[in-house]
């Protein structure tokens, strides 16, 4: 598919991701309001998949009319999203009627739904189909430019805040800088903490490490993908913790400064392993220090917030070489 088609493709995925992070905000600050499966928010979020997928199925009917057929249709990196579309169909159907017959979810509960974990894998799939196109793509090349990686970049890191939804109750984007410090300064309950930040780690993480593995990212790429990423927490919290989220933001900006640094790719393990690790470190430094700033004070427990983004530079170290394991460092 050409860059454009891919960029539209992207954009309604953003449709589509806005009207479940407005969805999200409403389960989340107007529970006590939601009485019936046709709401306002619901509307946006299926609104969003109706263009999205009018727009896939749009994309085989022009290559039928040309003579192609079959999977001959199909463009690369657009089969999974197609198959997805009557899926998240059905499951959005069995989510009205769980809705009608057993209520509406307003707690963790939500989290569990089995049609909400089929609406969410199917979604997942669907607004993945750029980063797929460009995978294949023989155009994009190895040092892509930021333009031409934009709807992959998009689409991966959507899926990344529909990952962090449904893990929100291991969620550390989600404290306020009060909590964290209130937290760690006392080991009753630190280890909730402790927790949310390892499991927030490998979701924001992991995603770079793929795109880094596969291609040279342009700058600016990391600090794209941890913006958005902060758009569903934000949701769930009304945005009301605004330093934590700005500090991942930050975060994304000195990823993209180690990038250009380090250069680490598929040839360079040792430069990849580097990235992954120090990446996370600076990631949960800036997170303590951020958090102590706008509280005002340090935790109390030294070794809490003293270790703590060490875990996380030797969690990101293992990921590194999860994702990399025997490639050999040529230069």
């Amino acid at each position: 598919m050409s860059p454009r088609t891919d960029l539209v493709t992207a954009l309604l995925g953003v449709w589509f991701g806005i009207g479940l992070m407005i969805d999200a905000w409403a389960h989340t600050n107007l529970s006590a309001e939601l009485e019936t499966f046709f709401t306002p928010w619901h509307a946006v979020f299926y609104s969003g998949f109706a263009a999205v997928s009018a727009w896939l199925i749009w994309q085989v009917l022009r290559n039928v009319r040309t003579g192609r057929q079959g999977l001959a249709a199909v463009p690369m990196g657009y089969l999974a999203g197609l198959v997805a579309i009557p899926a998240f169909a059905a499951f959005g159907f069995a989510d009205m009627v769980w809705h009608t017959v057993l209520g509406i979810e307003t707690s963790i509960d939500i989290l569990f739904s089995p049609s909400h974990l089929g609406l969410i894998v199917t979604m997942l799939l669907i607004i993945t189909t750029p980063l797929r196109s460009a995978w294949k793509a023989p155009d994009v090349g190895a040092r892509p430019s930021l333009g031409r990686l934009l709807p992959a970049l998009v689409g991966l890191a959507f899926a990344t805040t529909l990952v962090s939804l449904f893990l929100s109750y291991g969620d550390a984007m989600q404290w306020g800088a009060g909590s964290i410090v209130e937290v760690f300064s006392s080991l009753d309950g630190s280890d909730r903490l402790a927790t949310a930040m390892v499991m927030t780690n490998v979701i924001i993480l992991a995603p770079v490490l793929l795109l880094v593995r596969r291609w040279e990212l342009p700058f600016g790429s990391v600090t794209l993908m941890y913006t958005i990423g902060v758009l569903m927490p934000g949701a769930q919290t009304a945005f009301r913790n605004m330093p934590i989220l700005l500090t991942f933001v930050a975060a994304g900006l000195v990823s993209d400064l180690l990038i250009r640094w380090l250069r680490p790719s598929g040839k360079r393990r040792g430069a990849y392993w580097a990235f992954a690790g120090l990446s996370a470190f600076v990631t949960w430094s800036l997170y303590i220090g951020v958090a102590s700033a706008a509280a005002g004070a340090l935790p109390a427990v030294p070794e809490l917030w003293t270790g703590a983004p060490i875990v996380a530079g030797l969690v990101g170290l293992a990921l590194g070489a999860l994702f990399l394991p025997n490639a050999s460092d040529d230069g």
